[in-house]
């Protein structure tokens, strides 16, 4: 098949720190292209990638300091547009923009596909009602159990290459938090647990300027040699720390519909403790590969047992359920399935 694949510019892809959907559309990238179709990446004009490479801009945005950065900034809509006016070379446009290049697609004579990366919300059911020729996919199952009426194709869960993953059955006597220093991500609960527990917690993460009050009612206060913020690590130190941790905490306090870093911190054997919200339990085997929490003092009951954890086990289970083949073969088959309707 000839597959357009429309990234995000906001970051490289794959990424060079954070980024989820980058580092997710890589990985689909190049296993379609060892698989023998033909594609064609509409990303950042510093993407490493095995595809043919379109850019609009030499590298990501955020990188570039570009304003609205996940929004109709001139440069994603550009990336957009070159990406549909070739449409006619491509069998199917996978389009990861979300909302942005819907009102294109819905016109478009390709067919096209889109992954619901993100929530869908009050306004996006509007949108995708309105507009709903483009077929969509979502990346976990309660994520489009609300929205029935959608055009939703299928359930794909994202997956990654993740063999070469450092792994350590003897892991050091800390817990880790890796993503964004946000509200939603709840990062200040994994404070209380540490504190409580008087244990060592490592932040690894970004900060953007929309949360830099939350950081500071709720993070930089609480900052010292226990709970340390080391800022957004690239993804060598990452995996390292994910390996060495005692448990990985993913405290989110909204529905979020995935969260890659799970699986990530799986399959380097580390167990994932995080709350009842969303996609979580869908990606971790309560009891198996970590815990599903509702509460704080749960949240501590489950660090106190994570020994009771098998790593190799966490690490054999991510790599069995969100590899980036299966992942890929599922997105074969939703094409296929795409291109017999038209």
């Amino acid at each position: 098949m000839k597959i357009a694949q429309i990234a995000p510019l906001a970051e490289r892809v794959p990424p060079k720190k954070y980024g989820g959907t980058e580092r997710m559309v890589h990985a689909l990238t190049e296993e379609l292209v060892k698989r023998g179709h033909q594609v064609t990446l509409f990303a950042s004009g510093d993407s490493i990638t095995s595809a043919q490479l379109v850019s609009v801009y030499p590298i990501g945005l955020r990188e570039a300091r570009v304003r609205d950065l996940y929004g109709t900034n001139i440069y994603t809509m550009l990336n957009i547009g070159v990406a549909y006016e070739n449409q006619r070379k491509f069998d199917i446009i996978h389009d990861h923009t979300g909302t942005l290049g819907l009102p294109v697609a819905n016109i478009a004579k390709t067919p096209s596909v889109f992954t619901l990366h993100g929530p869908i919300t009050i306004e996006h059911k509007k949108i995708f009602q309105a507009l709903n020729k483009p077929h969509l996919i979502t990346i976990s199952k309660i994520q489009g159990a609300h929205a029935p009426n959608l055009n939703i194709l299928d359930t794909v869960y994202n997956g990654l290459e993740m063999d070469d993953y450092p792994f350590s059955a003897l892991p050091k006597n800390f817990l880790l938090y890796v993503g964004r220093l946000s509200p939603e991500k709840g990062v200040h609960y994994a404070i209380q647990a540490a504190m409580y527990l008087n244990m060592p917690l490592i932040l690894a993460a970004k900060l953007e300027s929309a949360d830099q009050e939350y950081f500071n009612s709720f993070i930089a206060p609480y900052l010292s040699s226990h709970i340390r913020w080391i800022g957004e690590v690239n993804e060598q130190k990452r995996n390292t720390l994910m390996s060495q941790a005692l448990c990985f905490l993913h405290p989110v306090s909204w529905p979020e519909p995935f969260g890659l870093t799970m699986i990530e911190a799986m399959a380097c054997g580390c167990p994932v403790v995080a709350f009842n919200k969303g996609s979580i339990p869908e990606i971790i085997r309560h009891g198996k590969t970590g815990y599903v929490v509702n509460t704080i003092d749960e949240m501590i009951d489950a660090i106190l047992n994570i020994k009771n954890i098998s790593r190799q086990y966490c690490r054999w289970y991510a790599l069995r359920n969100f590899n980036a083949k299966i992942m890929t073969e599922r997105y074969e088959m939703a094409y296929k399935k795409v291109l017999g309707k038209t």
